[in-house]
């Protein structure tokens, strides 16, 4: 399974690495709606609120990444974005947990978003359309490497030495950031005569890039289809958590920070083979596969909530899920826009997709305090079938609108 890694570009096995060893140290993300409920205090609206602030201020940050992306040397910029991140996390590491170390967090946080543009577009320009899955697959893959034992570590971090994961997380990402800054001189783009894809050749940059995706049916679905996943997903790090922390009291943070390991695991176990064995399959077939898988996940977590050996198996399946999401969510917008737009193509999407979380996480928080945890649950399950009738529809006008793509 690992040997379909071979033959890619040098630079895509920095990308690989670097992201093992950010990965390794980030042990925050997934507890950040622990250390504001538990640690600061909040209520899950408060909780949802705060989520809700953090995400609209990263909407404008995330779309001047996407044009420095199509402008500017992006490992320059993943380089320069990091060093701000590790500044944060180590500052973090050495003041008491508060609202304050909250903010350095959150600026942490709109710093990576800048990059992460850079970083998508990166793999796309060291690859031909051919093995665009490969190398998706194939970072995706090190970022969860390097997330099997983190969130566990965190976990057990969580009560007493908080701030060792911060300083932790700071760390790895310094050692990422200089493995980049070193090892990646050449960042030309991957061509050849042999493997061209039409629907990638530049266009003009005085293109509109929000007109370019609504002038495009395609492209208009997939961002609803991809937005309802996104909600749909959601849950995987604000109810769950949530429930989690009510169902087993203290343990909850514990059990929590081992199913992100558990998550993780699965990614490192079945990425390779999902891989080659979904490799005839089309990006929609993929979307249809991933959302499906992450709908049932989330219905088993919740009617098996008090049994910990189904909620691990409920974690196997939404991680299947998002696997199979991913393999097929990067190399299908990658393939159907130009080279030059795909900073500010992507970051239009993120900008849209964030909103829709972050409303639908108040909302969420909203129907959660009020109406108890079902109800919340169960307006996940129905935003989970209507993306699975977006993507179904998305299948159709896909094949009419490129049909080069199926040949």
């Amino acid at each position: 399974m690992f040997e379909q890694y071979k033959g890619l570009r040098r630079e895509l096995y920095v990308l690989f690495i670097g992201r093992i060893m950010t990965n390794l140290g980030s042990m925050i993300w997934p507890m950040l709606t622990l250390i504001l409920n538990k640690k600061i205090g909040l209520n899950a609206s408060q909780v949802a609120s705060c989520l809700l602030v953090f995400s609209l201020i990263s909407l404008p940050v995330s779309l001047l990444g996407g044009k420095l992306t199509d402008r500017l040397n992006k490992r320059n910029i993943i380089v320069v974005c990091d060093s701000v991140s590790v500044i944060c996390f180590l500052i973090c590491g050495f003041i008491p947990i508060s609202m304050t170390s909250v903010i350095l967090f959150a600026v942490a946080g709109l710093f990576q978003t800048v990059e992460w543009p850079a970083y998508d577009a990166l793999i796309a320009d060291f690859t031909l359309p051919s093995d665009r899955q490969r190398a998706y697959s194939l970072s995706y893959l090190g970022a969860n490497l390097g997330l099997v034992l983190s969130p566990t570590i965190g976990g057990l971090l969580f009560n007493d030495y908080l701030n060792v994961a911060f300083i932790i997380n700071g760390l790895a990402i310094f050692l990422s950031t200089c493995l980049i800054f070193f090892l990646i001189k050449d960042v030309s783009r991957e061509e050849s005569e042999e493997d061209i894809n039409e629907y990638e050749n530049e266009l003009d940059n005085d293109t509109n890039a929000l007109g370019y995706i609504f002038g495009s049916r395609v492209l208009v679905v997939y961002l609803i289809a991809l937005t309802l996943y996104q909600i749909v997903y959601s849950p995987y790090s604000f109810l769950m958590p949530l429930e989690m922390g009510n169902a087993y009291g203290d343990q909850g943070s514990v059990l929590f920070g081992t199913l992100n390991s558990v998550n993780c695991l699965t990614v490192v176990l079945l990425t390779g083979f999902l891989t080659r064995v979904l490799s005839r399959v089309m990006e929609t077939g993929k979307l249809l596969i991933g959302i499906s898988s992450v709908l049932a996940g989330l219905i088993i977590f919740r009617v098996f909530l008090n049994h910990p050996a189904a909620i691990y198996i409920a974690i196997i399946i939404f991680t299947v899920g998002e696997i199979v999401t991913v393999l097929g969510s990067s190399p299908f917008i990658s393939k159907r826009i130009p080279s030059n737009y795909r900073g500010r193509i992507t970051s239009i999407m993120n900008v849209f997709t964030n909103v829709a979380i972050s409303l639908f996480t108040k909302v969420f928080g909203f129907v959660y305090d009020r109406n108890g945890s079902l109800s919340a649950w169960i307006l996940a399950y129905v935003i989970g079938i209507l993306g699975i009738i977006a993507i179904l529809y998305l299948k159709v006008i896909d094949r009419k609108d490129y049909p080069a793509l199926y040949k």
